[in-house]
């Protein structure tokens, strides 16, 4: 019988190297791509001669 108590959602998840793995590559891939189309609608159309 296993008299443990259940650990928190936060402690298993920081537990995983695999899940800090796939959160680090996501939320630096997901933000920047988020700051450069913010960064693309800001920018005013071109004047062609």
């Amino acid at each position: 019988m296993n008299t443990e108590p259940k650990k928190p959602l936060w402690h298993r998840i920081l537990d995983n190297p695999w899940i800090l793995l796939v959160l680090g590559v996501l939320i630096p891939l997901l933000s920047y791509t988020l700051w450069g189309w913010i960064e693309l609608l800001s920018v005013p159309p071109a004047q062609l001669p």
